[in-house]
């Protein structure tokens, strides 16, 4: 079973004013890529990753590739769905977003920003607090 029901519409694309946000995937490589190598240890002090992600040495941009292929693949199977947080006058990824299933019916909710955008981390929390109480289907939001 999936994160939502296969009559659920799961936007591709959220945008605001600061911050526009699309179902991550290959086409996001080297912009993610550059994005988290350059902030592992800002991420890896960020509430809810303490997973082991990223990893302490990065990856290469073809293990990211891979990474960003199975996110797209888990997305496209309802599994769970990552997004890839883009400067909307850039288009240069600043983050990303990944809803993850909670107990059922529920989501939990990680997001990371580049350590040049920390300042932004609250600002996106609220964002996307917002936009999936106003557009999903989950009674419970648990963010991080």
């Amino acid at each position: 079973m999936g994160l939502v029901d296969d009559g659920f519409d799961v936007p591709e694309v959220h945008t605001t004013k600061d911050f526009r946000l699309e179902l991550l995937g290959p086409e996001h490589n080297e912009s993610d890529h550059e994005a988290w190598m350059a902030s592992i240890e800002h991420i890896r002090a960020t509430p809810g990753f303490d997973s082991g992600w990223p990893p302490v040495g990065g990856m290469t941009a073809d293990e990211n590739l891979a990474d960003l292929r199975s996110h797209a693949e888990r997305s496209a199977r309802r599994e769970d769905f990552a997004y890839a947080v883009l400067d909307p006058a850039t288009r240069e990824v600043i983050g990303c977003v990944y809803l993850k299933p909670g107990p059922p019916g529920d989501v939990r909710v990680l997001s990371w920003v580049r350590a040049d955008r920390a300042h932004r981390d609250e600002e996106l929390t609220v964002v996307v607090t917002r936009w999936l109480a106003e557009s999903w289907p989950f009674p419970v939001i648990s963010y991080r």
